[in-house]
């Protein structure tokens, strides 16, 4: 683990995951001719995936809006010792895909890494566009690595981890602009450990995704109340980094999982079941989606509605302090 303390204030440049993804991935296609990338009906004329297809249409496939095909293709083109990226929305991956990704993907142990965009509450479409299952859903197929990245930035690390050793994954995405929590990207990152974004000794709240950013507004708020607050950014959900976990109960005595999650089978069941297993007695909460088809509504409404915005973080540790 590396060790960080940022200034939220500072953190006013934005970032989208879905333009700095695949930017990375036509860098890495131009580099490697063995990577292959699959879209659903998402090459809008003028964007990158568009101009990947224009650049490499013997390595580019716009299946349509076909998720079950989407998936089988890529898992088709891995076995045939190619390096596949899947593209497509998150709500309709996650769900009408899973057969093919259990058992086109993971049963096989493939290169493929699926791109879930329009994670969590981001979409603002309503229950039937949220993507509040893909962690837990993720989580219980064998093989699969679940990845949900704190920001744009790191998105586009998490795609130079899989080409460099590729496995079974499946990377959230947001679907617009989020904040950019790492000013620069001179932090130690490596899938299945998480980063310290901030140190602190009263209370450790674990975020993944937005979860981190919403964790350390939340952090400098407290800390002009003389609250020190660590934040951890546990952008691998699959395979845990336990270890982590267990160092902030130790130290902090207190666990809140902040995630745009359903907070049934997500991050916080990761951590609960982990606390359960190792005996270790804590203050523990799980904030994120309760167990409801959530309200139509933006992000920005949402989090609040729900309690897992900087406000409601700080109200939960206030409670447990």
């Amino acid at each position: 683990m590396a060790g960080f303390t940022f200034n939220v204030e500072e953190m006013t440049v934005m970032g989208n995951a879905r333009e700095l993804v695949p930017k990375k991935i036509f860098e890495l296609m131009k580099q490697d001719k063995d990577i292959v990338y699959v879209l659903s009906d998402s090459a809008v004329t003028g964007s990158i995936p568009w101009k990947i297809l224009q650049a490499y249409p013997d390595r580019t496939i716009d299946v349509g809006i076909a998720e079950s095909n989407l998936v089988g293709t890529a898992a088709g083109a891995a076995l045939a010792g190619k390096k596949a990226f899947a593209t497509a929305f998150g709500p309709f991956l996650s769900i009408r895909a899973t057969d093919q990704i259990c058992l086109d993907v993971a049963y096989n142990d493939v290169a493929v890494c699926v791109i879930g965009t329009h994670g969590g509450l981001t979409s603002g479409g309503g229950p039937t566009h949220y993507t509040i299952m893909d962690y837990a859903v993720m989580r219980a197929i064998p093989n699969m690595t679940m990845i949900s990245p704190s920001d744009a930035n790191q998105g586009a690390r998490i795609v130079d981890e899989f080409v460099k050793n590729p496995r079974p994954m499946y990377l959230r995405l947001a679907r617009g602009e989020e904040p950019l929590v790492y000013a620069d990207q001179d932090y130690p990152f490596q899938i299945g450990k998480a980063v310290v974004t901030r140190e602190g000794r009263d209370a450790t709240v674990i975020g993944t995704g937005i979860g981190v950013y919403n964790a350390l507004k939340a952090a400098q708020e407290l800390e002009r109340e003389g609250v020190s607050i660590r934040v951890l950014d546990m952008h691998t959900i699959k395979p845990l980094d336990g270890e982590a976990v267990l160092k902030a109960v130790k130290e902090t005595g207190i666990i809140i999982t902040v995630e745009d999650h359903n907070i049934i089978g997500g991050l916080g069941s990761a951590v609960a079941e982990l606390l359960a297993e190792t005996n270790m007695s804590c203050k523990f909460k799980r904030l994120g989606v309760p167990d409801v088809f959530a309200k139509l509504g933006y992000p920005d409404t949402l989090y609040p509605y729900y309690g897992y915005d900087e406000v409601g973080i700080a109200k939960q540790i206030k409670a447990f302090l």
